[in-house]
């Protein structure tokens, strides 16, 4: 992005988000113009402050990560919401990911790579490896892996090819190169694969094909 990254800071622990504003503070290209200590604040913060990215707790008292996830997803224009777990919690994270989170981060992620990945966030991109997903798919039940299997039945082979490589977490240019099509013949497969699965993101879309066991990594 040329402008300036605006984030919002979401996380019960004021001594977390002070830490968070301090690292993100660091980069010339990012701002911190909001925090929120609980789920109902962080929308409030995100319709006052128009954030690109929102780093997002789960587990807050109140109104939880998830249900801010899910309300904040509903918004125009709404941001791209990043995760922030501990990773001792699979099941809560996958249900923030389906709810329309863009990707999780653990807590622990270095100052560097968490100020890289809060950019690659803002850009629109997943923020969630291949590795990451087939963890968080593992630790789901059976009933996810069948309706996934159910819903790339209703998608043609080529747009099944593309939904492998979303879920392998290439990009466009890399899903044209496996299969000899253009970004651009792509992006449209893209586009139309993410309507018929129902899907907000791309994160969504790769879920489904780790789900339906599509992926090759």
């Amino acid at each position: 992005m040329s402008e300036t990254v605006r984030v919002v800071v979401v996380d019960d622990e004021p001594m977390v988000c002070a830490h968070l504003r301090t690292i993100l503070g660091s980069a010339p290209d990012i701002e911190v113009v909001g925090d929120a200590q609980d789920g109902a604040a962080a929308v409030e913060a995100v319709v006052q402050h128009r954030p690109h990215v929102v780093l997002m707790d789960l587990r807050m008292p109140g109104v939880d990560g998830l249900t801010a996830t899910e309300r904040i997803a509903r918004l125009p224009e709404a941001p791209a919401v990043v995760v922030l777990t501990t990773f001792d919690a699979d099941q809560h994270v996958l249900r923030a990911l389906r709810a329309g989170a863009s990707g999780f981060l653990v807590k622990s992620t270095p100052p560097e790579d968490l100020i890289g990945l809060v950019r690659v966030a803002a850009d629109g991109h997943t923020v969630l490896s291949p590795q990451a997903a087939k963890r968080l798919v593992a630790a789901s039940d059976g009933t996810g892996r069948q309706r996934a299997q159910e819903a790339v039945r209703e998608l043609t082979d080529r747009e099944r090819e593309v939904l492998a490589g979303i879920g392998d977490g290439l990009s466009n240019a890399q899903i044209g190169e496996r299969l000899f099509l253009s970004e651009a013949t792509v992006k449209g497969y893209v586009s139309r694969t993410l309507v018929k699965l129902e899907c907000a993101n791309r994160v969504q879309a790769g879920l489904i094909a780790h789900e339906a066991g599509l992926t090759e990594r």
